[in-house]
């Protein structure tokens, strides 16, 4: 089974066959590849391709035996869908597509993507970035959601969804792109060193109190 999720593959309802589904920075997806998905569905007769609320494209139905042979085929890399890591940075068209964005949110999710997709966590860490105040990529109810204003960056910590939702604590706003990327670097090294056990980043929040996580972070360098 290990072998199976490190290969990207979730069994499904059925106990019988696994889902894949391959990684797809910012949501941003190229015509080739999408033919490339629509081949591999008819060639190994899946069952359904599902748009997830990850911005990824999955592939349900395959047999185990195919799993390999479908990710050669493919030639993309699997998204981190599962365990204990950095999952997606969901990420708004922004100011790349959206007449709506104040902020670059599609070079700063790539960024972003490109530092901690699949690092390895305490617990699942979700990142939202949205280019403006409309909050499309869901910053509020994320790990760390970034949202774009005239102004710059506001940055929240500690949101998530489940059965015990929370929204996230405002951190900081109007922040440059580099002291963003910067403060999300001390986020996730103050979480990874000091979280217990598996708690989600607003569980740590709250058992240490919001001024206490703050004071691990060397915030005031970004006021001056």
């Amino acid at each position: 089974m290990k072998d199976l999720l490190e290969k990207g593959a979730v069994l499904q309802r059925d106990k019988e066959t696994y889902a894949i589904a391959p990684h797809v920075p910012a949501g941003i997806i190229t015509s080739d590849q999408l033919r490339k998905l629509a081949d591999v569905a008819d060639k190994y007769n899946i069952s359904a391709i599902k748009i997830t609320a990850a911005q990824r494209i999955a592939l349900v139905g395959f047999k185990e035996e195919d799993i390999d042979n479908a990710w050669n085929d493919l030639g993309m890399k699997p998204g981190a869908a599962i365990g204990l890591c950095v999952r997606s940075i969901k990420t708004c068209p922004g100011t790349t597509f959206c007449k709506r964005g104040f902020s670059d949110s599609v070079s700063l999710g790539l960024k972003l993507d490109d530092r901690y997709h699949g690092m390895d966590l305490p617990n699942k860490l979700k990142i939202g970035v949205s280019g403006c105040p409309n909050s499309c990529a869901d910053n509020h109810t994320r790990d760390i959601g970034l949202m774009g204003t005239p102004k710059g960056w506001t940055v929240f910590v500690g949101g998530k969804g489940g059965t015990m939702p929370r929204l996230g604590n405002k951190l900081l706003m109007n922040l440059s792109e580099e002291n963003a990327l910067e403060l999300v670097d001390e986020i996730v090294n103050v979480y990874k060193n000091n979280a217990q056990g598996k708690q989600r980043l607003g569980s740590f929040i709250d058992k240490i109190g919001f001024d206490e996580f703050k004071s691990l972070l060397n915030l005031d360098k970004y006021l001056s």
